[in-house]
Formats: C-alpha cells, structure tokens, sequence
C-alpha cells in the first residue's frame, strides 16, 4: 500500500525529530533534498543547472525557510535565484540570509523563470491562498514545484474551494499526505525527501499497480470452478436489461470461477455470456460465495424481495444502485453479521444517509461506513473507499473517461467477483475500483489518440487490464 499520514501525525513526528537533530539540520536535510529535485527538474526540463532562473515565492512560515535554503543551495551551482518575499518582516532569518551569502537576491519579478518554487504557505495553512499571494500566482507562466503541498490547497483533504497553485511537481518530506493521492491533479508529480523519524501504520493508502496484480485471484493447480469462487448476479429488469449483461459480463471477466445470474435479463445475458449459469428467480440461483444486488433492479416490492433474500444470506453482499435507494428505505436490512459493501455515487450517498457527501469527502464516507456497519465505496474523480474500522484506501484519479453510463454496472461485476474469491470488501472494493479505471484509459487509447469510449468498449478492455496489473506477478512467477 502507498500510505499517506494526515498532517497533524507528520507534524507531530517531526517535532519530535527536531527535539532529537535540532530544527536547523532538520530544515537544512529537507532543504537538500528540495534542491536536489529542483536540480533534476530544471537539468530535465533545459538541459543544464548554471545559469538556469529559478523564482521562489516565500510566505513567513517554515516551507518559506525551506524554499530559501534550497535557493541558497542552487546558487551555489550557479543558478539566478530570486526570492519574492510576501512577508518580507517575517521571511525566515537564517534562510534569507543563507540565500544572500550565496548569490541569490530579493525581488518582486516572478516572470522569466525556468521554475518557480511555491514556499507560500505550510501544511497548517487552511483555505484558499490570500489575494496578495493569488495576484502573485496568477502572474506566474513557468512550471511550478510546491513546498509539501501546493499553498491554497487542503493538505488533509485535498479541497481547493479558491484560488490555488496548481504544480507540475510537489517535493514532501517524510511520507505522503493525503492531498497528494486526493487532489494529485493540484500536486503533478510527488517526490518525497526522506527524513529522520518514523510514522506509525496509516489509515488512508492507495494500492499500487503492483499491491493490486499480487491480490488479484488467479487458479491454482489444485482449483476447481467452484474453488475459485462463485458470485450471484441479480441486475437488470424490463426497463434495463443492459444493466444485467454488463454485471454480469463483468463478473464473468474478473475472475476464472464461476457466476450465477438471477433476473429478468437471463436470455439476454445467456445471448452475450453463455458460460453463465442463469435462472428466473433468485431463489433457485443456487449456492453462491458472494452476491451483487441491484444495477436496474428497480425499487420496488420485488426489488425489496430480492435483497430481503440475499442479505439474509451468511456471504459477502454488494449493493449497487437501486439496491441502494432500497436499503437507504429499509436500512435494517443491512443489520447483517456477513459483510456488506456498498458503491454509491454522490446523489446514491445523500439518500442513503440523509445527506450529501461534504468537501471533506473521506470524513464522510468514514463516519457513514461506521454509523451503518458496512463497507462504503464512493464513485467520483477519486473513488474513496472505506471500512468500518475507519481504514480508507483511494483510487486516485488518472482519468474521467470511466464517466459513462454503465460503468457502474461494470465496477459491481468486477468488484463481486473479487468478493466470491475471498477478497475482503475493502482490498476488493479498492482494487476493483483500479481495474475499472485502467480498463476505460485502455479502451480509450484503443480507439485513437483518446477518443470517448462507453460502457461496452471498458467492459472488453478490463481483460486486458487485468492482465497489465498482473504483469509484474506474471513475470515472477514464470521465473
């Protein structure tokens, strides 16, 4: 897992490691490695360090100290560092001075630069930048690399509700926080800088390309179909009988066991899927490892039949869509001792607990996953995960092109059949949600230099995504 500490953990570890190293050294070794990266980033980006222009915009906190020491640093190489100081009474002492012994020089210019160095403001810092410090940004037209996270920009909940910096690289120190997996687009890239203290298990991750191929469930020489786990589908009606074939199709994509179809929609899923084993009435679907409920269910009484029935069961039960509007009406029905993973949008998560999701989005599905005893996935340009005993895990976005009508349909399937392999709902949910998003980039790249894809194109590319997360593990085990 890629884990990221919320900041009041990282500050409380580093105020501890500068009781023990001192906060100068402390500041010096976060500052080399800010000048290393800005190093590397301006050698990329023109080809050489000497003579090259950097800007740094210092506010009056500790990042504004780092900027100047890593300016001092770069003049040292030869570089024209100018730093704009927007505090000039509270500019850090030992920084600024640093700066000037070293060549470097206080001005207002922040044009002309080859890299500007955003040391606004620190990880305390809260809401949206300043107008002195946004008319300053706004004047800036050359690749931006933030100081730990880009001032005007949550660093705990990614939130940016004004103006902001927008990076093409932020360099951290000590571990990740959890603006550079919610709002990755505001960070660009994200280099940490090690530093000398430890941070204690995290409750917020991302799973890696490589965590998501080791989880995903293979056969092994002893397996059978049963073995491998079975999943039920019950999706689809009159009115939507795509939505069973997508589910389904899905499931039936994810994993090498076997699924079950229960609904309205077996002909049509039996004309596209005929590996399937479907029935009319999921009371005759027969024994399965895990169950998914409700893509174009309905919400009426026979939808209300239907997961009165599989949640009454003793296995892991996905709700999707209108399993959701239902349960939300009836949400003693998820008083189960079995898991339950639940996967709204934002519109599904307002009637299911009576309110939208706010900014702070992890919050939220945290305190909703606890309240009611489930596991929650919320679908949005970062899909949020989180369990009941508060660990969340993010799928952050690379792409929206996964915003099409359907996709969710495929996410359920996908994610189901995880669960009847015996992935819990959290690592499921999680890398499920990876998968889906691989699968629609793939598929759009396929059909040219990132044309519009729909549901049906993602669904034929999720094969191929499993195979490019597994690559790695593949390769392994071949050897």
């Amino acid at each position: 897992m890629i884990p990221a500490h919320e900041t009041a953990v990282v500050r409380s570890a580093e105020a501890a490691a500068n009781g023990t190293h001192g906060d100068a050294a402390m500041m010096r070794r976060a500052s080399f490695g800010l000048a290393t990266v800005l190093a590397a980033e301006l050698h990329a980006r023109t080809g050489g360090v000497a003579g090259r222009a950097v800007v740094l915009l210092v506010g009056s906190g500790g990042n504004g100290g780092d900027a100047l020491w890593a300016g001092a640093f770069l003049a040292r190489r030869g570089v024209a560092v100018t730093a704009v100081l927007l505090v000039p009474d509270r500019a850090h002492p030992a920084g600024l001075a640093a700066l000037l012994r070293s060549g470097g020089r206080v001005g207002t210019e922040v044009l002309g630069a080859d890299l500007v160095v955003d040391g606004i403001v620190g990880l305390s810092a809260r809401g949206p930048l300043r107008p002195a410090a946004a008319a300053l940004v706004d004047q800036v037209r050359s690749p931006v690399v933030a100081v730990d996270s880009p001032s005007g920009v949550d660093p705990d909940t990614g939130v940016s509700d004004g103006p902001a910096v927008s990076a093409a690289v932020t360099v951290t120190f000590g571990g990740l926080k959890p603006v550079h997996l919610l709002n990755a687009g505001a960070c660009g890239r994200t280099v940490v800088v090690d530093m000398p203290f430890a941070l204690p298990p995290a409750r917020l991750g991302a799973l890696s390309r490589t965590d998501v191929g080791a989880l995903w469930p293979v056969p092994g020489a002893a397996d059978d179909k049963y073995t491998q786990g079975v999943v039920g589908v019950v999706a689809g009606s009159a009115t939507y009988p795509g939505a069973a074939v997508l589910c389904t199709g899905a499931a039936v994509t994810a994993t090498s066991g076997m699924v079950r179809y229960a609904g309205s929609g077996r002909e049509a899923v039996l004309a596209r899927f005929p590996e399937v084993v479907a029935v009319d009435e999921v009371a005759d679907a027969g024994r399965v490892q895990a169950w998914v409920a409700g893509p174009g269910l309905g919400t009426g009484a026979h939808a209300l039949g239907v997961l009165r029935h599989v949640l009454d069961s003793d296995v892991p039960v996905l709700l999707d869509a209108d399993a959701i509007t239902v349960v939300g009406e009836h949400p003693e029905l998820l008083e189960r001792p079995a898991p339950t993973l639940l996967t709204p949008h934002a519109g599904e998560f307002a009637r299911l607990t009576g309110s939208a999701p706010t900014a702070d989005r992890v919050a939220s599905v945290r305190a909703a996953s606890a309240e009611l005893g489930v596991t929650l996935l919320l679908k949005g340009a970062t899909t949020i995960v989180a369990d009941r005993d508060g660990r969340v895990l993010v799928n952050p976005a690379t792409t929206s092109w996964v915003s099409t009508a359907g996709a969710g349909d495929l996410l359920s399937g996908l994610v189901g059949a995880l669960l009847a392999a015996g992935l819990d709902p959290l690592h499921a949910a999680a890398a499920g949600a990876h998968v889906h998003v691989l699968a629609a980039e793939l598929a759009a790249v396929s059909a040219g230099t990132g044309a519009p894809v729909s549901a049906s194109p993602v669904l034929e590319h999720l094969r191929a995504a499993v195979r490019t997360v597994r690559g790695d593990v593949w390769e392994d085990q071949r050897r």
